[in-house]
């Protein structure tokens, strides 16, 4: 089959540390070979806090009522909550292009794209990972990569609460606003009923243009690795 294939799997809400085993399963298959073509995980979490490999124990502010996880990702400290759009791509940069910087930017191209879709202008910040909109920041990414296949990936805030990230120093940046498409699109005067699906559909649509792949979908098997996720595709 096609290299240039992406499975969109849709989670729904599911506890991180079940999600972390899932996203390392598949990275693993991957890397062996069990799985022939790459993976989108697309999902939201109960409220989270994880430190990433640069991360400082200080920009944990007020870890009180959520988990904490230490994780192989870069980056320093972010929060997962409901509302917000967590996407875990797997992918194997050797049918792409083996260079991490790369992988970082098209990641951000691909959010950039699906915000413009959604109606949003969105950038980059120089010297930083992510995607901003006006200033303030609306998606995070940090990642890992092994014998050129990724886990870990993004967190875009639809309808975060955003006052849970008074918990942490965002991404060890101080004193970043962070901001969602709920809080930018009634800035516009957008409608956002129905934000959850529209946003869905437009990240997978920015994937489809930055990374020049074709996505299609597959239910969520509910266990870490199923076979049937490397089957190709009808």
């Amino acid at each position: 089959m096609s290299a240039r294939t992406l499975r969109v799997v849709q989670a729904g809400l599911m506890p991180y540390g079940e999600a972390l085993a899932w996203q390392r399963a598949l990275a693993e298959a991957r890397i062996a070979g069990q799985l022939e073509h790459d993976v989108l995980l697309l999902l939201e979490h109960p409220a989270v806090v994880t430190l990433g490999r640069a991360a400082h124990p200080a920009h944990v502010l007020r870890p009180d009522g959520v988990d904490v996880f230490e994780v192989e990702r870069g980056g320093d400290v972010t929060f997962h909550g409901p509302g917000q759009l967590v996407g875990y791509p797997i992918i194997d940069l050797g049918a792409h292009r083996r260079d991490l910087h790369w992988y970082l930017r098209t990641l951000e191209q691909a959010l950039i794209t699906a915000l413009a879709e959604l109606g949003l202008p969105a950038e980059r910040s120089a010297g930083y990972t992510g995607v901003w909109v006006g200033g303030h920041k609306i998606a995070s990414i940090g990642v890992h990569v092994r014998q050129w296949v990724t886990w870990h990936g993004f967190a875009l805030n639809v309808t975060t609460d955003l006052r849970d990230f008074e918990r942490i120093v965002p991404c060890g940046i101080a004193g970043v606003v962070m901001t969602s498409l709920e809080r930018e699109g009634a800035a516009r005067g957008m409608e956002t009923r129905g934000l959850w699906d529209d946003a869905v559909r437009a990240v997978i649509a920015g994937f489809e243009t930055a990374f020049g792949v074709t996505a299609w979908s597959a239910p969520d098997s509910g266990t870490p690795f199923d076979p049937a996720l490397s089957a190709t595709p009808s």
